[in-house]
């Protein structure tokens, strides 16, 4: 993968049948983790642990942050917010694919200076099985 602008990377929500960009977003993350399950006994070589492939919990994180540009992404966001909801959530990765999948939003703060612009963030916790589809 060459260089690319972060803002290409582009966070989208399901909203009914199309994607809504996540609108006024400075900064993107996505993070995936793997727990370990560790298989090590009194035969095991020397010191080194093993692990058990394929055996731990997948998960992957989001987090976002930015300022407020589109009413209808916002709206959206807070009221999944209050209602606890999953909704199908996409990353769009330059020159790399997409990442879609179930996610739960797990944080929304909000944010301002005197001077200064509101400012929102925004983590979210896969709920269930991811897709990656190749650009």
């Amino acid at each position: 993968m060459v260089a690319q602008a972060g803002r290409d990377l582009l966070l989208k929500v399901e909203n009914g049948a199309s994607w809504l960009t996540v609108a006024g977003l400075r900064s993107k993350r996505l993070a995936f983790n793997t727990e370990t399950v560790d298989i090590t006994d009194a035969e095991s070589a020397g010191r080194w642990r093993e692990l058990l492939g394929g055996a731990g919990i997948q998960r992957a994180s989001l987090n976002g942050g930015g300022l407020f540009k589109d009413q209808a992404s916002d709206a959206l966001i807070r009221a999944t917010f209050f209602a606890g909801a999953i909704l199908n959530w996409q990353v769009l990765i330059p020159s790399f694919g997409t990442i879609s999948g179930p996610f739960q939003i797990t944080a929304l703060e909000y944010s301002g200076e005197h001077n200064g612009e509101v400012r929102f963030e925004l983590a979210l916790e896969s709920a269930g099985a991811l897709s990656f589809g190749a650009l």
